[in-house]
């Protein structure tokens, strides 16, 4: 505990109970899951780009996608990993503990409003096929990444600034693995209140801000499919947009339980679990979703891998 009239400058990260035996299981296994996200994640970036079958406005969106994944996760998984090490508690100064809140935030901000824009896509694609390439052209698409990631940047500085502002007197010991938001407002003596109520507002504008044209999209989307006569053609109308659907059912739902609360301090074991569900489970799962349903990616995977083992035999 910190004097009544002190002001934390390091905070001690609680990390994972458990003993040590159980840690090292738990670095092993989150070890795991980090090194297949970046292998994953960095495999569809580099297809979509040099693969001329994938230069197409969904892939693009997705290449950028798996670009902020990958920084979700390396923002949050080895800090986590190197807590799992040490024997005590891990120490962390308040500007980097600032600064971790600030980009997880914009790149997660950043993300939602992509998978947004993805949602708007697939809808172009399903029921507008005709207008497809008109409508979603090269300088479209650059802008809504370039938009979607300033936006995503911009709309922190007042939070981040905020956070950085509080005076924390009431302790100095935050109980997660990371820099949770919720758990470091719990150490301010100041009010906060007002703060969360204003959290509270940004992330619901946020978040519903791109599940509305994402449940519009959808609604369309559905009902189009269920005109097309064939049962193939409804399959692989559906197939265009289902691992955009798995997703963002995934990352919405997540979001959903653990921003959009007006109380932002919530227990610190729920915090836990949906952090980890965001920043290890979703980037895990992310690359199998968008290509093991995805007969161009797993195509091009192909032929890759050819590639790559004729050069090996030279």
């Amino acid at each position: 505990m910190l004097g009544n009239y002190s002001s934390a400058t390091e905070f001690y990260l609680v990390g994972f109970p458990g003993s040590e035996e159980l840690h090292h299981i738990l670095f092993a296994t989150f070890f795991f899951f980090y090194l297949v996200t970046l292998m994953g994640n960095t495999v569809i970036i580099v297809i979509v780009c040099v693969d001329k079958r994938l230069q197409s406005p969904m892939y693009f969106f997705l290449g950028h996608l798996s670009a902020l994944e990958t920084l979700v996760t390396s923002i949050i998984v080895p800090v986590m990993l190197w807590g799992l090490l040490l024997p005590g508690m891990q120490t962390i100064s308040l500007a980097s503990c600032v600064a971790q809140l600030c980009l997880y935030h914009a790149v997660e901000t950043t993300e939602f409003v992509l998978l947004g824009a993805m949602a708007v896509d697939c809808y172009v694609a399903v029921c507008n096929p005709l207008r497809y390439n008109i409508i979603m052209n090269r300088h479209t698409c650059n802008s809504v990444v370039i938009v979607s990631w300033l936006f995503g940047f911009l709309y922190q500085i007042w939070p981040v600034y905020a956070a950085y502002h509080l005076s924390y007197c009431k302790s100095n010991v935050v109980n997660s693995f990371s820099c949770d938001r919720g758990q470091v407002l719990k150490l301010s003596c100041n009010n906060t209140r007002f703060m969360e109520f204003i959290l509270f507002l940004m992330a619901s504008f946020v978040l519903l801000g791109s599940l509305i044209p994402t449940i519009v999209s959808y609604t369309y989307i559905i009902s189009t499919i269920l005109k097309i006569p064939s049962a193939s053609g409804q399959r692989k109308a559906f197939s265009t947009c289902a691992s955009h659907f798995t997703c963002m059912v995934i990352g919405y739902g997540s979001c959903l339980f653990l921003y959009m609360k007006p109380k932002q301090t919530q227990a610190a074991e729920y915090n836990r679990v949906v952090s980890l569900l965001l920043s290890v489970v979703t980037p895990f799962l992310n690359p199998f979703i968008f290509t093991l349903r995805n007969d161009k990616v797993i195509e091009a995977l192909r032929d890759g891998g050819k590639r790559c083992c004729q050069l090996f035999r030279k």
